[in-house]
């Protein structure tokens, strides 16, 4: 009579599903949406996890976003040294100096953001900082965060810090 031996954690483990990874590397990807063509993002790598419940794909070594108007010219730009997106909610993570710039040459800097791919907005409750090229050059400083449109023309600034300002449009000029 003859007789084996296996551990049982040996053999709960064969049926246990270890979420796939699949690997990328110099991504080119594009974004559109209704038909158009709305951001272009690189990074030089991709690690997509499949088999979660929530899909998730992660830029661990930064990232790069145009974002395009209607006639596909850039109105503003992303960089950040960490990204996750969230595919079934349509939301991207990003960390670890997030910039972001317009073609008016005005920089916003935080450390987390969030991006809203669906409503076309970025927010965050971290400190931002904000640098404006136009009409004056000037910087200030935010705290607990902001909420924006993708081209930074239309920012909501809450809890401003003492000290901070910002030049917004007048709006009764043409």
């Amino acid at each position: 009579m003859l007789a084996c031996e296996n551990d049982v954690n040996d053999v709960k483990a064969l049926s246990q599903r270890a979420p796939g990874i699949e690997e990328g590397k110099q991504i080119e990807s594009y974004l559109s949406q209704n038909g158009k063509v709305t951001a272009r993002l690189r990074a030089p790598l991709l690690l997509r996890y499949q088999g979660d419940s929530t899909r998730k794909a992660e830029f661990p070594r930064s990232l790069h976003v145009d974002f395009f108007d209607d006639t596909l010219g850039i109105e503003s730009q992303l960089d950040a040294r960490y990204g996750r997106y969230l595919q079934n909610e349509s939301k991207v993570f990003l960390r670890d100096h997030v910039v972001i710039f317009n073609t008016k040459g005005d920089t916003l800097y935080t450390d987390e953001l969030y991006w809203d791919q669906s409503l076309g907005q970025f927010h965050t409750d971290k400190p931002v900082t904000l640098i404006q090229n136009y009409p004056y050059k000037q910087r200030g400083r935010y705290a607990n965060g902001f909420r924006s449109n993708q081209d930074l023309t239309n920012i909501v600034f809450y809890n401003v810090q003492p000290g901070s300002f910002a030049i917004l449009p007048d709006s009764t000029l043409q």
